[in-house]
């Protein structure tokens, strides 16, 4: 019966989210080290070949590559922020959402077909995702910093 006990359920639950953290946070290092790569041997190649045009489309979907990376990077600290102090940092995953938006904006190539509502999507998502950081920022300026001890039991009052 110990095993179904309350505190040995949670222990096993955070071990197993503390394990799974590490795997995400493992398999993406990986991808974002290939990616890397990737991406300096395509600069690389577009240096010494003439064909590549800089201006224009070409420029788009380097700046579209190096976007997704640092994305990439922005979800690895999230993870590992995740496994250092035990909670999920919302100033760190708004950042990031932001920056995915903020990509989709710079890279959105000349000539796609931009339906206002679209646009208007996008734009309305940037400014609500930047009223949420900036109240989130102005939340941890204003009012003292949370516990990060565990939670103590009450005390029975006395008779």
């Amino acid at each position: 019966m110990h095993r179904l006990s309350d505190g040995a359920f949670l222990s096993a639950v955070n071990q197993f989210e503390r394990t799974l953290a590490k795997l995400l946070a493992a398999a993406l290092t990986l991808v974002l080290g290939v990616a890397s790569i990737q991406l300096l041997v395509q600069l690389v190649q577009g240096l010494l070949g003439p064909q590549l045009d800089w201006t224009g489309e070409g420029l788009i979907r380097l700046l579209d590559r190096v976007l997704v990376i640092l994305i990439g990077l922005e979800v690895l600290q999230n993870l590992t922020a995740y496994l250092r102090e035990h909670v999920v940092q919302i100033e760190l995953v708004l950042i990031t959402a932001l920056t995915a938006v903020a990509r989709k904006v710079i890279v959105m190539p000349p000539g796609m077909h931009k339906s206002p509502g679209e646009l208007i999507g996008l734009g309305v998502a940037v400014l609500c995702l930047a009223a949420a950081y900036w109240l989130v920022r102005q939340s941890h300026i204003t009012r003292r910093p949370t516990r990060t001890e565990p939670a103590t039991a009450f005390q029975a009052p006395d008779p």
